[in-house]
């Protein structure tokens, strides 16, 4: 058993100017400020010098580079740490910069130019700075307290994919259509929470952690940390305002904030929508803290393990390679790629008019779309021989009875729910998007049905690879355990 030094920070990662915005495919540039973007930073230290440095960006993405730049930026400045052992995850907002250059999903370096837009290189360097502060004072302030883990419910994710009787599913398909038989897949309402506590027992800070990615504003022009920055600034309400907040999001790549089966209400799709779920988390949170309070553990386990694996990348077969390229020429010759580009934005640009339309504003099965899909798999099916694995990171963090996991994809939620139900913590915090981006992750069940989310131009690993990453976490869990 060892005593714990806790160590909270937060940075404003707000861009200053205008920026174009990432996370749909079509090209979107910033028009106002709705709720501030930002990093928090959760350090936890043992007397026998474990460390962990957990950090959440209201970002869409980033990639394990965008991670090494900010360790590498931090070797030095802070000798003590073990840059290893820092995470970093991202809420998957769709209202914010790109860290990255902004390459659109449709394959193209973006669209218009903006020469009033912040450059994605200005931007990077400033999260850079930002979030290398952060960590700093994190890391300076820590002192001895204690944690206390607890879980609640609030209905936040549902599935997005709908299915119908011809064997397909959509991502955000329709579901008022005669033939929608049902959503594909689960949803999971747990809220997962860890509250600090200052020696005083007084509270600092929580890890909230949901199986949804925060993105009800995801197709407006609008700056925003989406629910996530709305639970935050509700629990500085209620608990003042040094109270830090660590936002993470579970296993959720087919998860969205809206129930397609019952209801067409455009709020979750706006302003109102991230109130009214922000709300939900936050009561979730403090019914929560109300069980646990004076529940504080000063000693605990600490472990903290890395750990390289491999997974298999997924396979285009010669078959499916033939059929794209029979594909693509067919589609090549009804219209070809430049025409279809233009035709897909002015569709975009069309239906953003139509007066109520919640979004998003593109059709995933667009006529360019399905020559970009087509092109995904000739693409694989070339690049496979050379290039076939997917490496990660693996983080399990111990923290007495519970357990932080990692994982770079927009994981399918029931490889999540595998690894929550065979792992042999008392509670299991998943955490997708965290050290890096592979993309999305689907089921066996996903794959067969098709559509955004399922096919090979939206992921690196296929299910085969899912299943292997549940085995290897859950290994890695019960390990130390």
């Amino acid at each position: 058993m060892n005593r714990i030094k806790i160590g909270w920070a937060e940075a404003d990662i707000t861009p200053e100017s205008r920026v174009e915005i990432c996370g749909q495919y079509y090209q979107r540039f910033s028009k106002g400020i709705h709720l501030s973007l930002g990093g928090s930073v959760l350090v936890l230290e043992s007397d026998n010098c474990e460390q962990a440095v957990m950090i959440s960006v209201d970002l869409a993405i980033f990639s394990r580079e965008f991670l090494n730049e900010l360790r590498d930026n931090l070797k030095d400045k802070l000798p003590d740490i073990d840059v290893s052992k820092i995470i970093m995850n991202a809420t998957h907002t769709h209202s914010a910069p790109g860290v990255e250059k902004i390459i659109a999903l449709t394959g193209r370096n973006g669209w218009s130019p903006d020469t009033e837009a912040m450059p994605f290189k200005d931007y990077r360097a400033f999260v850079i700075k930002r979030l290398t502060n952060a960590v700093i004072k994190a890391w300076n302030s820590k002192s001895y307290g204690g944690f206390a883990n607890s879980f609640d419910f609030a209905v936040v994710g549902h599935c997005r994919r709908a299915g119908y009787t011809n064997g397909i599913s959509e991502m955000y398909g329709d579901t008022s259509r005669d033939d929608f038989i049902g959503m594909e897949g689960n949803e999971d309402s747990t809220v997962e929470i860890l509250f600090t506590f200052g020696e005083d027992e007084k509270p600092t800070g929580a890890v909230v952690n949901v199986a949804c990615p925060s993105q009800v504003m995801e197709a407006t022009y609008l700056i925003s940390s989406d629910f996530m920055g709305e639970v935050r600034r509700l629990l500085k309400e209620k608990f003042g305002p040094d109270f830090c907040t660590l936002c993470q999001i579970s296993s959720a790549g087919d998860q969205s904030p809206r129930d397609l089966a019952r209801t067409r209400d455009d709020e979750f799709w706006c302003e109102r929508g991230v109130k009214v779920i922000g709300k939900r988390i936050y009561e979730a949170v403090v019914s929560a803290y109300e069980k646990q309070k004076n529940k504080g553990q000063f000693e605990t386990k600490f472990v903290h393990n890395v750990k390289e694996i491999t997974l298999p990348k997924r396979k285009a077969s010669y078959q499916e390679y033939i059929e794209a390229l029979k594909n693509i020429e067919k589609l090549e010759k009804i219209l070809p790629t430049e025409a279809a580009f233009k035709a897909f934005s002015a569709e975009v640009n069309k239906n953003e008019k139509i007066y109520g339309r919640p979004g998003p504003n593109d059709s995933k099965l667009h006529h360019f779309v399905l020559i970009k899909n087509n092109e995904a798999v000739v693409k694989r099916y070339k690049e496979q021989k050379d290039e076939p694995d997917f490496f990660m990171e693996l983080h399990t963090i111990r923290l007495g009875n519970i357990v932080f996991v990692t994982n770079p994809f927009e994981l399918f939620l029931d490889f999540g729910l595998q690894m929550k139900a065979r792992s042999k913590a008392e509670q299991t915090f998943v955490i997708q998007l965290c050290c890096d981006y592979g993309r999305y992750l689907p089921t066996e069940r996903a794959e067969a049905y098709g559509g955004h989310g399922g096919v090979i131009f939206n992921g690196i690993v296929d299910s085969d690879g899912g299943k292997k990453l549940v085995d290897e976490t859950v290994a890695e869990i019960n390990r130390i355990f």
